[in-house]
């Protein structure tokens, strides 16, 4: 009996000390062609916003509403830093390098082109989404809202890859992947909301109302997009502490479960405002 003990106790031991597994595709993070170049990509997106934050420095105008600067701004800091974390994540995930770069370029170009769509007409003093004015207007509306179909059936791929093989990665990842991509997609499925009852206003001739039918989804939006990104990161970094793999097991678990509660707490307060 104190044999079986003390070996269960160096299992658990050798089980805490193991190092980490490398990502599933074989490289370090970022290491890919493919990696490399969504990671630039993001890079110029956030540029992107940081620049149209100076331009609504000097140009001035409102901040909210459908026609501003800040459209621009935070959608190429969103997209930017959305594609990043991606391209990070799916390192982890247990698919062939093949395909996952042929998703994370299509991804990539997706991006490009809603950030792109917003901001050309940002520049043109015209709203973005749900504008029907004109032929080239609804073109651009349209455009962005096909982009954002295919934005959710990538990213739903993802997620179902991450629940239906078990990503790699330091303690606590597989749960920081799989969380976040659960999360992130509850902020599709509110940006996708927004969009339909938007669409749906504008046709039948209350331009107005679709513009202000977004509010109250825009704040579970926010905050559900980026747990993807905050998650594993903060399961990256616990193995710099000195704490074994149990605890930051704990520790991102409890993390997963504040961040849902807070998408929670957003839906709700979504659900009394609609």
């Amino acid at each position: 009996m104190q044999n079986e003990g003390t070996a269960r106790t160096a299992a658990r031991t050798a089980h805490h000390t193991a190092p980490d597994p490398p990502p599933a595709d074989g490289l370090p993070p970022g290491r890919s062609p493919a990696a490399r170049a969504c990671h630039a990509t993001g890079a110029l997106l956030i540029l992107s916003g940081l620049g149209h934050l100076v331009v609504f420095a000097v140009d001035g105008g409102p901040w909210d509403g459908p026609v501003s600067w800040r459209k621009p701004v935070t959608f190429g800091l969103s997209f930017g830093s959305t594609l990043i974390a991606v391209t990070w994540i799916t390192s982890y995930l247990r698919l062939r390098p093949g395909r996952r770069s042929l998703l994370l370029a299509v991804f990539a170009a997706d991006c490009v082109l809603e950030v792109a769509g917003i901001t050309l007409q940002a520049w043109r003093g015209v709203p973005s989404h749900l504008d029907m004015e004109t032929p080239f207007d609804t073109a651009v509306s349209m455009s962005l809202a096909v982009g954002g179909g295919v934005l959710v059936v990538l990213l739903t791929v993802f997620a179902l890859v991450s629940f239906r093989h078990r990503p790699t990665g330091p303690a606590g990842m597989p749960l920081a992947v799989r969380s976040g991509f659960a999360v992130l997609l509850v902020g599709l499925a509110s940006g996708a909301a927004m969009i339909a009852r938007g669409v749906v206003l504008t046709r039948t001739g209350h331009q107005e109302a679709a513009y202000d039918s977004t509010a109250p989804l825009k704040p579970l939006h926010g905050v559900s997009l980026h747990a993807v990104l905050v998650l594993p990161v903060l399961a990256r970094l616990l193995p710099l502490t000195s704490w074994d793999a149990a605890v930051r097991r704990r520790l991102v678990a409890v993390a997963a479960g504040c961040y849902a509660a807070a998408v929670v707490a957003t839906g709700v307060w979504a659900a009394l405002t609609y």
